[in-house]
């Protein structure tokens, strides 16, 4: 019985900790909305995903917080890198851009707050975020409470690129110099370690278990035969015959009628 709980309780910590190695969605890392002067070809989205992710079928949507009117759309291409960072960047007229370390080009103008940007997959939003002060009728789409809205050439970026409490309040910061393809990463605990204790401990209990009942039957063998023999007469009789009490309360035996005393 130990042993079948050792086996289960090892199968299910093993399927927990290949879930927390698993690829996560990509998520917004940085925002920069609202450069100092002209917005033309200053303007990045960073994404922050597992190296190798694919962001075909990806958007990067803007939603207006007067209206909920959803735009600009941008529709994302390309592979996430080594660095686990993308870096969408707003091109000029010319196809140029000043943002520093872009994996794709594309012409949008987000809009200052309060507003919301999204990133979805298809049609399901995957991440959000919005900032700035909501008003009573105006349309938030972000997550938790809004970030703040930010003073020109600052932007929004998670404190930790890979860590999402889905509460825009509490992932986001201001930078006062956005960092386009540069994030800390909140750092990801050893699971081989807690797999080597959880199944040690584990085995240390069945073995404690084990040897408790090797213990008992050592204990029990050491007796002398006449001692162990006239403990199994002694229990055969109690459960053969009784206690004094058992036997007073039993009624007589009935007496066959052909029965006759014996001469």
């Amino acid at each position: 019985m130990v042993r079948r709980w050792m086996c289960g309780w090892g199968a299910s910590l093993a399927l927990g900790l290949a879930a927390v190695g698993a690829e996560a969605s990509p998520i917004l890392s940085e925002v920069f909305y609202d450069a100092v002067g002209s917005d033309d070809g200053k303007l990045f989205v960073e994404i922050a995903g597992a190296p190798g992710t694919a962001l075909d079928g990806f958007f990067v949507e803007g939603v207006n917080g007067s209206n909920g009117v959803a735009g600009p759309t941008i529709a994302l291409t390309g592979t996430i890198g080594a660095s686990g960072l993308f870096v969408v960047a707003d091109r000029t007229s010319s196809g140029t851009s000043q943002v520093p370390m872009a994996d794709l080009l594309a012409n949008f103008d987000l809009q200052n707050g309060p507003d919301s940007v999204v990133l979805r997959r298809d049609q399901t939003i995957v991440d959000a975020l919005g900032y700035g002060d909501f008003g009573p009728g105006e349309v938030f789409a972000g997550e938790g409470a809004s970030a703040p809205d930010v003073a020109p050439g600052s932007s929004l970026a998670r404190r930790f690129a890979n860590l999402d409490r889905d509460d825009n309040r509490l992932d986001f910061i201001v930078l006062d110099t956005p960092t386009p393809g540069t994030a800390d990463f909140a750092p990801v605990p050893e699971p081989g370690s807690a797999l080597l204790i959880g199944l040690g401990l584990t085995g240390l209990a069945w073995a404690g278990s084990s040897s408790g009942r090797r213990q008992a039957g050592r204990a029990r063998s050491t007796l002398p035969p006449a001692v162990r023999s006239s403990r199994r007469r002694s229990t055969w009789r109690r459960r053969s015959i009784g206690t004094t009490s058992e036997r007073a309360e039993r009624p007589a035996r009935k007496r066959p009628s052909f029965w006759t005393p014996r001469r």
